[in-house]
């Protein structure tokens, strides 16, 4: 029987890129905790050579301040650790920040006076702006993660029409 063309892709094609995989840490449900993720995910994405938009990156940050901001205050008190994870794929991450906490929040808009409660609303603002998607997920354990993906690039936008 001759030797046909192969079936299958190239390699390069299927492979994993270098970046690509999963990381997770925990943390203790405190402040200082805060720019500590930031920090470990900012550092992550240097290492892994990660193709990541300056752009996007920057909205990455602010969306893990958030988040962690948001479990040390709200479920640090059933939920002494909180973990932090990190999946990148080719063209895309996703983060997401869990606690053992049960509630489930809302992302709810606060009023002009209101000095909190804008987390949540916040990073599902952000992550839409950059044509990412964010939600809510119960955990084994009966805790929460809350996750955003992002695309590594920022959306094409149409170039403005000349009259």
């Amino acid at each position: 029987m001759p030797s046909g063309p192969s079936a299958e892709p190239p390699e390069e094609l299927t492979s994993p890129l270098a970046y690509e995989g999963v990381w997770r840490f925990t943390a203790p449900a405190l402040e200082s905790s805060v720019p500590q993720a930031r920090h470990a995910v900012r550092d992550l994405l240097a290492e892994q050579h990660v193709p990541v938009a300056d752009a996007i990156q920057d909205t990455l940050l602010l969306i893990v301040s958030e988040l962690v901001t948001n479990a040390v205050r709200h479920a640090a008190l059933l939920s002494p650790q909180i973990a932090v994870q990190l999946t990148l794929g080719a063209n895309w991450l996703r983060v997401a920040v869990e606690d053992d906490h049960p509630y489930r929040p809302k992302a709810l808009e606060a009023d002009e006076g209101d000095v909190g409660g804008r987390g949540l609303w916040l990073v599902k603002a952000l992550t839409a702006e950059v044509g990412g998607k964010c939600d809510v997920a119960h955990t084994a354990g009966g805790g929460k993660a809350i996750w955003a993906e992002l695309p590594l690039a920022p959306l094409a936008t149409s170039p403005p029409t000349s009259r």
